[in-house]
């Protein structure tokens, strides 16, 4: 008889959904951004590789390691599959502002983690691409979400007053980091 074997993502998402249950309710945002909240989660789907991410990252008042590994490598370069340690900065502030748009739809990533060769590649394509981007910190994250106008999403994350917020519009996503407060774009 063999026994059953439980993965990391499947232990990690039964932590999430037992703890989910037993929490209580946390406000539109929390943390250092916008008062308290007891838990803070981040849902998320990539189309570049098809995986998604529903994740309790933090309760009371601390960081869960293993969930925030989780994210960072969600939010790998999938270029290269290279990671980075994501800032959990901006993992909070991709909460706190997907709380605040009150939609049960997860973040679309289009961007996290990008290793310097991507960033060059991405540079060379666009005059919109830093040369010293947050993304190749692991700080910085492009993001859309069904049923909210790039408007919306970014006016979510200004209202944290936490990092940067762009707008491009005309690429149909918004840009949050947990650089200085600032915003551009349209």
């Amino acid at each position: 008889m063999t026994k059953p074997t439980m993965t990391r993502r499947a232990l990690l998402g039964a932590f999430a959904a037992t703890t989910a249950s037993a929490a209580p309710y946390a406000a539109n945002a929390f943390g250092l951004l916008r008062g308290a909240g007891d838990i803070r989660r981040l849902k998320m789907h990539s189309a570049r590789t098809g995986e998604s991410i529903d994740m309790i990252y933090w309760i009371d008042g601390d960081y869960i390691r293993p969930a925030i590994q989780e994210i960072t490598y969600f939010m790998r370069d999938w270029r290269s599959d290279e990671t980075l340690d994501i800032d959990p900065r901006t993992v909070d502030i991709m909460a706190a502002s997907h709380n605040l748009l009150e939609t049960r739809q997860p973040y679309l990533l289009l961007s996290g983690y990008r290793s310097p060769a991507t960033n060059a590649m991405l540079r060379a394509r666009s005059s919109g691409v830093a040369r010293n981007s947050l993304h190749m910190q692991g700080q910085a994250a492009d993001l859309r979400i069904e049923g909210r106008s790039v408007r919306q999403v970014a006016a979510a994350a200004q209202s944290c007053n936490a990092g940067g917020v762009g707008r491009y519009s005309g690429s149909n996503f918004t840009h949050m980091d947990c650089g200085p407060v600032r915003s551009w774009g349209r």
